[in-house]
């Protein structure tokens, strides 16, 4: 197949079109390229590929960001993602939208499944629903993959920031009462690639095994990586004061995704395990 990736130098997209090399011709397009808020110019590149799939990555992911700027945060996600699904149904391609776990407001105490209600506390949350809304409005036949808590290689995460600390301080403080699952870009990559390849349509939670809190992320970070002179101070999300509101749970259940292909994601710090090896070597 050949497969369009928008947000291709992003952390996720570099590794989806690693994996999509793999039996397909795959393209990357960033803000370099196409701005996807140019309906037309949107319409023209995707045109121009001709593509089977477009997997749309690029989005406004800052959390804190979106809080202080709404407009940009609906523009982007929402606005943006109507012109990529324009350019997908006037091309005849299918198109797959990535979405976030921070639809929800966390209330639930088990697993959320794909027909629980979305109820964002945030910008960012509201901002990626109404994004689902426009791309299905469009594109009827659309996928829709929700994840959660990335971190890869090639962009900022929350594991980069916790090593980025050694050596510039004996203590951090790391939120314990918000719990997700950290989810690895290449097994993302592959579980995205693995839904295209099923023509799969609809909505579908997909994230690495297994869940935890900031805290025991930091730790579990730390003690994988060999780091014993930093330490981990667990405190509340209203001790740190961010702008935006986020779920105190937000896991997704990976069972839709397991049943229709047979496969399941590894556990988030076997993951992480290899991950920090990767960048060990």
């Amino acid at each position: 197949m050949r497969i369009l990736v928008t947000g291709g130098a992003g952390m996720l997209g570099t590794d989806l079109l690693k994996r999509l090399a793999q039996g397909h011709e795959a393209k990357g397009v960033d803000l370099v390229d196409v701005d996807i808020l140019d309906e037309a110019g949107t319409r023209d590149i995707v045109a121009d590929v001709g593509p089977d799939w477009v997997i749309h990555c690029a989005a406004f992911t800052n959390v804190d960001g979106c809080e202080k700027e709404p407009e940009k945060a609906f523009s982007v996600n929402a606005e943006g993602a109507r012109n990529v699904a324009k350019a997908c149904w006037s091309a005849g391609a299918r198109l797959l939208y990535v979405s976030t776990d921070y639809v929800y407001d966390g209330r639930k105490k088990e697993p959320y499944v794909e027909t629980d209600p979305p109820a964002p506390l945030n910008t960012y949350g509201k901002s990626k629903l109404k994004g689902e809304h426009e791309v299905l409005g469009v594109v009827t036949n659309a996928l829709i993959v929700r994840t959660s808590w990335l971190f890869g290689e090639n962009g900022p995460n929350f594991v980069k920031a916790i090593l980025g600390q050694v050596g510039k301080k004996k203590e951090l403080e790391v939120v314990a009462d918000q719990v997700g699952n950290p989810t690895y870009t290449p097994d993302l990559a592959d579980a995205l690639a693995r839904l295209v390849e099923r023509e799969a349509e609809g909505i579908y939670h997909v994230s690495n095994s297994g869940s935890c809190s900031w805290f025991e992320y930091a730790r579990k970070v730390l003690e994988l990586a060999g780091v014993a002179d930093l330490k981990v101070k667990p405190i509340t999300t209203s001790e740190l004061g961010r702008p935006a509101l986020r779920p105190a749970y937000s896991v997704l259940s990976n069972e839709k995704y397991r049943t229709q292909t047979g496969h399941a994601l590894r556990g988030w710090d076997e993951a992480l395990s290899e991950y920090l090896k990767e960048k060990k070597a």
